[in-house]
């Protein structure tokens, strides 16, 4: 079994970043992943993580979903990366509530202002993933549906956006990632363990505003 997300103290550092009239709180991890890496690739994004690393993602997407005055960045490229399952560009990661109307083309200037940060313990219950009936997962594959996960690349960072529930749509496989994969792949050993998360509209929906792309998390020990 991986470790339990419930209650498990993220230590991060906070940074306030003001540009013209805006004020920005940003918050990343005080260490960088062990293992990891998040590339770019021709559907979408390609994310390797280890067990801290999965630990961490899923404590990230959890305070974005609850979060909506917070950017939480993740500095993946400055990782030990890794290259045995990524092809494209390194890319770091920053999951944004859309309630923000964070601009990703802001990004390069937000982070160049970072600075060291104030540290901070952040801690999470359960209910931050939460798992969804099949009826609700449905919903979000028709035509008329629009409350999407958006996706930007800026200054070599996938830049995500979105609502409570559209992070919560994926929250249940973001959650296994850290708590079941570790223990699946120590059971048998090489498994393939993922999260496959949609970005965007659904493929065979063209649209050029929100178009598809797949985020594929994998697990890999």
């Amino acid at each position: 079994m991986g470790r339990r997300l419930d209650g498990h103290p993220w230590r991060v550092l906070v940074s306030t970043v003001r540009l013209g009239h805006q004020q920005y709180r940003v918050v990343r991890p005080v260490r960088l992943p062990g293992s990891a890496g998040l590339y770019e690739g021709c559907l979408g994004a390609q994310f390797c993580l280890d067990a801290p690393t999965a630990t961490m993602f899923a404590l990230a997407w959890g305070l974005a979903a609850r979060s909506p005055h917070t950017i939480v960045y993740l500095p993946l490229r400055r990782a030990g990366a890794r290259h045995d399952c990524g092809w494209g560009r390194p890319l770091d990661l920053v999951l944004v509530h859309h309630r923000l109307a964070f601009p990703p083309s802001r990004w390069k200037q937000v982070r160049s202002r970072l600075g060291p940060g104030r540290p901070h313990t952040v801690e999470l219950p359960g209910g931050a993933w939460p798992v969804l009936s099949d009826t609700e997962h449905e919903r979000s594959s028709h035509r008329e549906f629009r409350d999407h996960l958006r996706w930007d690349v800026a200054a070599e960072t996938l830049v995500l956006t979105g609502s409570r529930p559209a992070y919560e749509r994926a929250a249940e496989q973001v959650r296994a990632l850290a708590e079941e994969c570790p223990a699946h792949r120590a059971r048998v050993p090489g498994t393939h363990c993922c999260a496959e998360i949609v970005v965007g509209r659904p493929w065979r929906f063209r649209d050029r505003r929100r178009p598809y792309a797949d985020l594929h998390a994998e697990y890999c020990g």
